[in-house]
């Protein structure tokens, strides 16, 4: 007898079904004993690599400069300091100094970016998990990002540094500023992979991180990728930008945040190649549909060039010519893929000028989100597109759901409960499962009261 079950969000939905899906796992009566099964959590669990998406890891900077903005600006610094995300720096006048601390410089000669001089901004904390658990180190709730999926595998019998990692990078820059990073990203991976009994590695990516892997993964040959990694699961990947970076260019955004005004913000994210990088491809966006409406003249790709020169930013534009070979590269990964996105119906954005957004889940479009599909006849490995509808794009990284689906993948890999006996048995590896997650959260709700 085999009994297939689908897993289910807190209102009965099936968010993964069985067909052909890992998520979904299966008994069979002629296997492992109870004691086995109990013993699951602690087997062999396929180690994690967190790669975050734009703005999803701590940033930090040292001082060192003749000139400031605001008397308030601080000069110097004897050490390296929080630069992001630290909400202490943006409140108003201080955000100024903040501004001219992180914004980057453009070179068309050498097309490359610079720091501000004075400034060193480096990436701490790669290979641990802290750094992209939480952006913001003092632990504030709003700067929470992969905690919840990595409580979720501690609970599974994950250990942090050891069996979960995290590849935090300059998400300032495009690939083509981070050639220094997938050289570090495939060592940590070789490293996880022997610190865990030479098992292979998991993925988990959130947004620009999509895109972020899929370049790393299409420089690896076939038969590195079938030994070291196990699969890659995306949440949210902006595999194909987004008109929400037209959005940045033209007015800025304020982050979500009431007291940020886009229009403050705005030099700092239009400086960073990254947001030329997330703009919408020409792969999935027809050369003449229209993108950005205003009084005098309407956008689409294929007048591009003309909408920088109408915001006087035609940097922008030479960003754009720079890391657009990059969007073109869509090959194939070559792992399994499952791609878990959240959308809501698409409206207008109100100002001046106006974005024609579709659906998506507040940042990236549907047609973005899903582009993982176009791999399914191209590849071996298989491709899962689960969407999970009414949320946004930062909320997936809470979203029960999507962490029911993750440990769905990591169940599915376990012999023990892959062939447990009976429900009895099942119910007994679920418990402990239910039991661990349950700990771990306990463990981080003290951790946070203690921090306030």
């Amino acid at each position: 007898m085999r009994i297939e079950t689908d897993l289910e969000d807190s209102d009965g939905r099936v968010v993964s079904n069985s067909a052909g899906n890992p998520a979904s796992y299966w008994l069979k009566s002629d296997s492992t004993h109870s004691d086995e099964v109990a013993a699951a959590v602690n087997g062999k669990l396929h180690p994690v690599v967190f790669i975050p998406g734009d703005g999803g890891n701590q940033l930090e900077a040292k001082l060192n400069k003749s000139d400031v903005v605001h008397y308030i600006c601080q000069k110097t610094t004897t050490d390296y300091f929080n630069i992001w995300l630290n909400m202490e720096l943006l409140v108003p006048l201080v955000i100024d100094c903040w501004i001219d601390n992180i914004k980057l410089t453009y070179d068309n000669v050498t097309r490359t970016t610079r720091n501000p001089p004075g400034v060193d901004i480096r990436v701490p904390g790669f290979g641990t998990s802290e750094t992209v658990e939480w952006i913001d180190p003092s632990h504030a709730v709003t700067g929470s990002y992969f905690k919840d999926i990595a409580n979720t595998l501690v609970s599974m019998g994950y250990t942090r540094n050891v069996s979960i990692r995290g590849a935090p990078y300059d998400f300032r820059r495009g690939p083509n500023e981070n050639q220094d990073y997938f050289v570090q990203l495939k060592k940590l991976i070789e490293d996880t992979y022997e610190a865990n009994n030479q098992t292979s590695v998991m993925l988990i990516v959130h947004s620009m991180g999509g895109p972020m892997s899929l370049f790393f993964l299409n420089q690896q040959a076939q038969s590195w990728k079938d030994k070291y990694i196990k699969r890659l699961v995306a949440l949210s990947g902006a595999w194909g930008g987004s008109v929400k970076a037209i959005k940045v260019y033209a007015m800025g955004d304020d982050l979500g945040s009431y007291v940020l005004r886009p229009s403050v913000m705005r030099p700092q994210q239009i400086s960073q190649p990254s947001t030329a990088w997330l703009l919408p491809s020409p792969l999935f966006w027809k050369p003449d549909e229209v993108l950005v409406v205003t009084d005098k003249k309407n956008y689409s790709l294929a007048n591009l060039q003309q909408f920088f020169q109408g915001i006087s930013f035609p940097d922008g534009w030479e960003m754009r010519k720079d890391i657009e070979p990059y969007q073109q590269h869509f090959k194939p990964p070559g792992v399994e893929v499952h791609c878990l996105l959240q959308y809501k119906p698409g409206t207008w954005l109100d100002g001046t000028p106006s974005l024609i957004y579709g659906d998506g889940d507040g940042t990236v479009n549907i047609r973005s989100l899903e582009g993982c599909k176009h791999w399914q006849p191209l590849q071996k490995p298989k491709v899962f597109c689960q969407p999970f509808p009414n949320t946004d794009h930062m909320g997936i990284l809470r979203s029960n759901q999507s962490q029911e689906y993750i440990a769905g993948l990591i169940r599915a890999d376990e012999p023990a409960f892959k062939y447990a006996r009976n429900e009895q048995d099942q119910k007994l590896w679920l418990g402990k499962f239910a039991h661990r997650r349950k700990e771990s959260e306990n463990r981080a709700d003290e951790k946070l009261r203690h921090s306030v």
